[in-house]
């Protein structure tokens, strides 16, 4: 058993798991639109017909999940984070710089005493991350 994270977003969410399957080299699993639901399954706006209803991306054996939260009670992401753990610290930085692209970097991608790549940042979407590297410290 393994936990799958699942992220909420307030119209973004293809161009974020777009972006997530990007950066670190996923491959979009589902992408569903409101509008593409079987009519009578939920009342949609016609303004969010194309936000999502359920998008997943597949990550070397792991899953992200997330859609559109098409009510009107969205609220950011707050009190978790993803953790994605990287295999080297030139693609623990390279993940963590694309993500920090209009995001706010809570604590500088940097070696620290328990590995050589360490960094906290929420991205321009509202995720907050937590990017390491597996990669031994020296």
């Amino acid at each position: 058993m393994r936990p799958t994270p699942y992220l909420f977003f307030d119209g973004t969410c293809r161009e974020a798991l777009e972006t997530y399957a990007e950066v670190f080299g996923g491959k979009i699993e589902m992408m569903m639109a409101y509008g593409d639901m079987p009519p009578g399954e939920m009342d949609i706006p016609e303004g969010r017909k194309d936000w999502i209803a359920h998008g997943a991306v597949e990550f070397d054996g792991g899953l992200l999940m997330a859609s559109d939260d098409a009510s009107d009670e969205f609220q950011p992401m707050k009190g978790s984070s993803v953790h994605m753990d990287l295999p080297t610290v030139e693609a623990g930085r390279a993940a963590f710089d694309a993500l920090a692209e209009g995001g706010e970097v809570g604590m500088p991608y940097q070696k620290t005493f328990w590995t050589p790549g360490f960094g906290v940042l929420v991205d321009r979407f509202g995720t907050r991350w937590m990017i390491s590297t597996s990669e031994p410290l020296a």
